[in-house]
C-alpha cells in the first residue's frame, strides 16, 4: 500500500498532468454535437426562416416559442428521419466513451503519455470489460432505483393532494435529492470497478503446464476490491464525489443562466463560447473524480495473484485393484525437484603393510653343528 495522501489533490494532479486525455475527450463530444445537429440545424431552418415567430428568439429569448418549436420539429425537411439520426449518436458516444475512458485510467495509473495512440490502443484492449460493466450497471441501478423512482411517484402524488406552495415543492425536491444521493453511490462504486479492472488488466493471470501468462480480464474479480475500497474509504470518498458532481452542474447552469440573457445579441460566438466553457468545466470535474477514484484505488491496490507451483501427471498402476486390476490411477501431484547428492569423500588410499616372514620348520641340527671327527664325504664301497 502506498503511503495515504489527499485524493483530492492528487486526482487534480493526474488531471492535468494527463490533460491531452480531456482535450481529446472534449474534441471528440465537441464533434459529435457538430455531426449530429446538422440534422437540428435543417429542421429549424425549414420551421423558422419564413415565420414571424421567430422574431421572438431573435429579438428575445421565450421559452413558450422554444416549445412549440420543439413539438414541431418532426415537420422538417427530415421529419422523423431526424430523430433517428438524432438517436443514432447515443451508440456513436458510448463507442468514444469505451474508447477513450479505458486509455484514461491506464494513462492516470501508469506512467504512459496520454496520446491518442495510447489512448484508443487501451480503448480497444478494454473495450468489451467496460461493456460488460456498463451492462451491469444498467442492470444493477436498475434493480435499485426502479422501487425507488415508484416510490417517489406515490410520494408526489401524495404531497399534492394534500400540500401545496413552497412547503409541497421542497417536500418533493427532498424525494428527488434522496434519488440523486443513492444514483451517485451506485455511479462511485461502478467508477470504482472499472478502476480495479484497468488495474487488474495489468496483472498476468495465473497458468499451469508451463503455459504462456495472459493479462487478467475478469471483471468479476474487480467487484470485491470496488465494494471493500467503497466500504472503507467512504467517507472520503463520497463527498469529494458529491463536490464536484455539484461544481460540474453549478458550472454549466452559470454559464447557461449568463448564455440566455445573452440570446437577443447579433453576435452569437460569445454565447457559444461561453456555453462551451461550462460544458468543458463540467467534463473536467468528472476526470477530476476519475482522478480521485484512481488515487484511491492507487493506495489500495489488488493484490498480484501469486503463481501456483507447477504439478506433473504421475500415473501410478495398482494390480491389487479389485474392481479393475490394470486400471491406471492418474493423481498430481506437487513436482518437487529430486534432492541435490551429496558427494562423498574418498579415503586416500592407504598402503598394503609389508607381509610377515613365513614360518619354516626347525632347521636340521647337523647343517648348523658340524662335527670335525664326522668326514664330510661318505667313503663308497
Amino acid at each position: 500500500m502506498l503511503e495515504p495522501r489527499n485524493i483530492f489533490i492528487h486526482g487534480l494532479s493526474l488531471t492535468l498532468r494527463r490533460l491531452p486525455a480531456l482535450l481529446w475527450a472534449y474534441f471528440f463530444n465537441l464533434a459529435l454535437a457538430f455531426l449530429f445537429s446538422i440534422s437540428l440545424n435543417l429542421q429549424l431552418s425549414r420551421l423558422l426562416n419564413h415565420s414571424l415567430a421567430a422574431q421572438r428568439l431573435s429579438s428575445g429569448f421565450d421559452l413558450g416559442t422554444i416549445g412549440e418549436t420543439y413539438l414541431h420539429l418532426h415537420e422538417g425537411p427530415l421529419g422523423d428521419a431526424g430523430a433517428v439520426t438524432g438517436h443514432a449518436s447515443i451508440p456513436l458516444f458510448l463507442i468514444v466513451y469505451f474508447l477513450l475512458v479505458p486509455g484514461t485510467l491506464f494513462c492516470y495509473q501508469t506512467d504512459a503519455p496520454a496520446r491518442l495512440g495510447t489512448l484508443l490502443q487501451q480503448g480497444l484492449l478494454y473495450f468489451w470489460r467496460f461493456v460488460r460493466i456498463t451492462l451491469l450497471t444498467l442492470l444493477i441501478s436498475g434493480l435499485i432505483l426502479s422501487p425507488l423512482f415508484f416510490l417517489q411517484g406515490k410520494w408526489a402524488d401524495q404531497v399534492d393532494d394534500h400540500i401545496v406552495g413552497r412547503s409541497a415543492f421542497l417536500l418533493i425536491l427532498a424525494g428527488n435529492i434522496l434519488l440523486f444521493l443513492v444514483a451517485s453511490i451506485l455511479r462511485l462504486y461502478f467508477d470504482l470497478v472499472e478502476v480495479y479492472t484497468v488495474q487488474l488488466g495489468q496483472h498476468l493471470r495465473p497458468t499451469l503446464f508451463g503455459q504462456q501468462a495472459k493479462p487478467d480480464r475478469r471483471v468479476r474479480y474487480a467487484l470485491a476490491p470496488a465494494w471493500r475500497t467503497l466500504r472503507t474509504h467512504f467517507h472520503e470518498a463520497w463527498p469529494i464525489f458529491l463536490f464536484l458532481s455539484l461544481l460540474g452542474f453549478a458550472a454549466v447552469i452559470l454559464t447557461a443562466r449568463i448564455s440566455m440573457h445573452m440570446l437577443a445579441q447579433p453576435r452569437v460566438w460569445p454565447t457559444f463560447l461561453l456555453a462551451q466553457l461550462g460544458l468543458f468545466l463540467m467534463l473536467l470535474t468528472r476526470f477530476w473524480q476519475r482522478g480521485a477514484e484512481t488515487s484511491l484505488a492507487l493506495q489500495n491496490p489488488i493484490p498480484s495473484p501469486s503463481l501456483p507451483p507447477p504439478v506433473h501427471v504421475a500415473s501410478h498402476v495398482h494390480p491389487t485393484d479389485p474392481v479393475n486390476p490394470t486400471r491406471i490411477h492418474l493423481t498430481l501431484e506437487p513436482h518437487t525437484p529430486p534432492p541435490t547428492p551429496t558427494p562423498t569423500p574418498t579415503p586416500e588410499p592407504i598402503s598394503d603393510p609389508e607381509p610377515a616372514p613365513p614360518s619354516l620348520d626347525e632347521p636340521d641340527p647337523g647343517v648348523f653343528h658340524h662335527d670335525p671327527t664326522r668326514p664330510l664325504i661318505k667313503p663308497q664301497n
